[in-house]
């Protein structure tokens, strides 16, 4: 049975967090809130690396170029797509 997938509160993970510094397992954790071990993880780390779950915030610097290289790819085909259409046009006259 595949669990659907659920939406935590900022409140709600840093309060995780919390319990998990004041010196609750992991696993104590995951079990008695029905979490994902993997969920929890990736919310304490966030919280030490950068202090927020907010997934912009937690990007590398690589990431976010990627990102832009991306949009700017698309833009670009675009673009293109339409001067090649615009040539198609201008030719038939």
């Amino acid at each position: 049975m595949k669990r659907q997938r659920r939406t935590y509160t900022e409140e709600f993970k840093l309060q995780m967090v919390k319990l998990y510094e004041n010196g609750k397992s992991r696993a104590d954790i995951a079990r008695e809130y029905e979490l994902t071990p993997s969920a929890l993880d990736r919310w304490i780390k966030n919280h030490k690396e950068t202090g927020s779950f907010k997934a912009e915030d937690n990007r590398s610097s690589a990431e976010n170029e990627l990102i832009q290289l991306r949009k700017e790819n698309q833009r670009l085909r675009m673009e293109n797509d339409i001067l090649k259409q615009a040539a198609l046009i201008m030719g038939r006259k």
